[in-house]
């Protein structure tokens, strides 16, 4: 004889809201889906990040033995030492981050003022001018690299650090296009009548600009100046052809292999490049970087949820 054996109601209601949830939102299966969503996307973007890590602290013999894959036999520390000595890291990080300081500031303000140019005021041809500036950020920078070269060789700022900047001061920084429709967006949410109500009151358009705007547009200012930040910072090319020093990390990187072999002569025991130095000397460039996301990222990602990027 056997007997049949029935869930209850109120155990088939327990199970069904442990899986399901109240609101599907809360169950179990999706946030099952959600985080293994989440860490196969995770896994995508970071699997170069710790191929490069793993394979920096490898002696040569783990290098070309194709048994060694996550885990080294030993530990080879003095990759990153001779990284750090070869990018000359202090002297270098410090020029890295004065430069890319200034020119990020000095980009982020002035597209913060041509966006509320844009945003606030009408004048002939706004349209047209709007849509000029949104071609530039479409434009690839070897069209106008002739033309850049020419203007900053007769304003003698070829090779300075001027010729980043003066684009920077004036709107045209890298990517500043993208900077400037941030900022419009941002300022087309502001109730214009907090601005009429400033007018009204005889403030001047600077003084409604330093006292009511800037103040709500904190979080623009965050999310451009990150952006920049990052962009300048890995910026090698146009960098590299206008001020043509090793100003930043990057350009020091690019010539890691030549810097290399003069303080590490070829011929000397233990001084040959392999590909664990190399990939040391990547990770020591963009640590800086890491740090700046990880101990910043939600200030930057609650940045962009009160920015125009959302389309709120």
């Amino acid at each position: 004889m056997t007997t049949k054996w029935t869930l209850s109601p109120e155990r088939k209601a327990k199970i069904q809201r442990f899986f399901l949830g109240k609101t599907f939102t809360d169950g179990f299966l999706y946030r099952f889906v959600i985080y293994t969503l989440l860490l196969s996307f995770s896994y995508i973007y970071l699997y170069p990040l710790l191929f490069m890590f793993i394979n920096s602290l490898k002696s040569v013999d783990d290098l070309i033995n194709p048994g060694v894959q996550w885990i080294p036999t030993t530990l080879v520390w003095e990759n990153y030492t001779r990284a750090f000595q070869v990018l000359n890291l202090p002297n270098s990080l410090v020029d890295s981050t004065v430069y890319v300081l200034k020119v990020s500031i000095a980009v982020t303000l002035s597209s913060a003022l041509i966006g509320y140019g844009f945003a606030r005021f009408e004048f002939p041809f706004k349209k047209m001018f709007f849509a000029f500036m949104l071609a530039t950020f479409i434009l690839p920078s070897q069209v106008t690299l002739v033309a850049n070269m020419l203007i900053f060789r007769n304003l003698n700022i070829i090779s300075t650090e001027w010729s980043m900047l003066l684009p920077a001061m004036s709107g045209q920084g890298i990517n500043a296009a993208i900077y400037i429709l941030i900022f419009y967006t941002f300022y087309r949410t502001i109730p214009g009548i907090l601005i009429e109500s400033a007018e009204v009151d005889g403030a001047t358009q600077f003084r409604i600009f330093r006292t009511i705007v800037l103040p709500l547009a904190i979080p623009s200012f965050v999310i451009v100046f990150l952006f920049s930040f990052v962009w300048y910072w890995n910026e090698s090319y146009i960098t590299g052809l206008y001020v043509g020093a090793r100003v930043t990390l990057p350009l020091w990187l690019q010539a890691f292999r030549a810097s290399y072999e003069t303080i590490f002569p070829p011929g000397t025991p233990g001084a040959e490049l392999n590909e664990a130095i190399l990939l040391a000397g990547n990770i020591l460039t963009i640590l800086p970087l890491l740090l700046i996301y990880f101990f910043g990222q939600r200030l930057f990602t609650q940045s962009i949820d009160r920015t125009g990027i959302t389309g709120e």
